[in-house]
């Protein structure tokens, strides 16, 4: 069986978690079955992978149409295949229309909806029109769809109720366990002025709506003045949410010291050393489908504190590996706390918590490493998604 992964990210353009996921995901493929990928950007020297990019004509157009350009191409090469598989919205249309054009099944893997993004109107205009409808049709008339965790299939269901409730299965993502580890590397924390001495809280993230930082960067002003933070926070979404993001940061940087944002993309190593010498993880998000960065900070030793939203709750054990923040959200699609001061508080209440006991802390991170070692190895996911597959061929 031959199986085309379709994906606008796959390294080493990667920026977020679903390119993550479809790079290790592949790699346990392999171990089974013939794979193609078909992503988006660059060449790439990889055996089996094959890039696309946007036509000259759609140079500068709406990303909706340049996406659309590269899917067409898509949709064409993967001639002869099994089965497509695609991931986002980006690829969702190049799954659909080879399904189609070569009578093929179609798998989706939802990484996110569209419908519960409505801030990406920002960034798209009326391309999120377009963006919607791609995934909407291509969610509808599947023949399997994938959710990264319960709450993301019981969203996908809310969200496409047309969708025959039998097609969509849960498997969730998973994290390299072997890459992710506790790494000592005292140089790394010197290059980026990282005191490992002090009491640390780490966020990694796209600075985008859902990610919650404006709420988490609130929050940091209520914590001990000894509080050193870590902002791995890169790739806004739009002008508007970079500028209310800086304008935050320069104001904790006013008012305390150990504020760091780092806005470049770490290599894996030097991330990894970031989040071993931190005390606490924190997820603020107002929607995370499940959030890899938290199985990253678990397979490093690190405790979460998280939003009790989304698939969190399935991969933080609440008192265990870490702590939930409760948060109630209106139900426009936006995921907004319908209490921000409350949530704000609650935030920074969990935060310090966890710093002011810094040896349960530390068991609650080895306590995460155990559970991300039983719970979420590629190998087994990988196993899990060839089963869909041949359910399908």
């Amino acid at each position: 069986m031959r199986v085309d992964v379709i994906s606008r990210e796959y390294p080493p353009e990667v920026y977020g978690g679903a390119g993550v996921h479809v790079a290790e995901l592949v790699k346990g493929l392999r171990t089974h079955l013939d794979v193609m990928v078909r992503c988006f950007g660059a060449p790439r020297d990889e055996p089996g992978v094959f890039a696309y990019q946007v036509p000259d004509e759609l140079q500068g157009a709406n990303p909706s149409l340049t996406t659309l350009g590269v899917d067409l191409q898509i949709a064409q090469a993967v001639i002869g295949t099994s089965l497509v598989h695609s991931h986002t919205w980006y690829a969702n249309a190049a799954g659909r229309l080879a399904a189609l054009l070569h009578d093929v099944p179609h798998v989706v893997s939802a990484h996110s909806l569209e419908p519960l993004r409505p801030w990406k109107a920002e960034q798209l205009g009326g391309g999120y029109r377009i963006s919607s409808l791609i995934e909407k049709d291509a969610f509808e008339s599947a023949d399997a769809v994938i959710a990264v965790s319960d709450g993301m299939r019981r969203d996908i269901l809310r969200s496409y109720p047309a969708l025959d409730e039998q097609k969509v299965t849960t498997v969730y993502n998973g994290i390299d366990l072997e890459k992710w580890r506790p790494t000592d590397d005292p140089s790394v924390l010197a290059r980026l002025g990282i005191d490992p001495s002090r009491p640390t809280v780490v966020f990694v993230g796209r600075i985008t709506r859902q990610k919650g930082l404006p709420y988490l960067l609130r929050a940091l002003a209520m914590l001990p003045s000894d509080v050193q933070v870590v902002l791995c926070a890169g790739a806004p979404d739009t002008p508007a949410i970079l500028e209310e993001v800086s304008s935050a940061v320069r104001t904790l940087q006013e008012t305390r010291t150990g504020i760091i944002w780092i806005e470049e993309i770490l290599p894996q190593p030097e991330l990894a050393a970031v989040l071993t010498a931190a005390t606490v993880f924190v997820c603020p998000s107002v929607y995370e489908p499940l959030g890899i960065v938290n199985l990253e900070a678990m397979a490093c030793g690190l405790p979460v504190v998280g939003t009790a939203t989304g698939g969190i709750p399935e991969v933080v054990d609440d008192g265990v590996t870490g702590l939930l923040v409760p948060i109630d959200q209106l139900q426009d699609g936006t995921g907004t706390p319908t209490d921000p001061d409350r949530f704000v508080s609650d935030l920074a209440a969990a935060l310090t918590d966890m710093l002011s006991d810094p040896a349960r802390a530390a068991e609650m991170g080895r306590a995460g490493r155990r559970r991300a070692e039983a719970e979420f190895s590629w190998s087994r996911i990988a196993e899990q998604t060839v089963g869909i597959y041949k359910s399908l061929v």
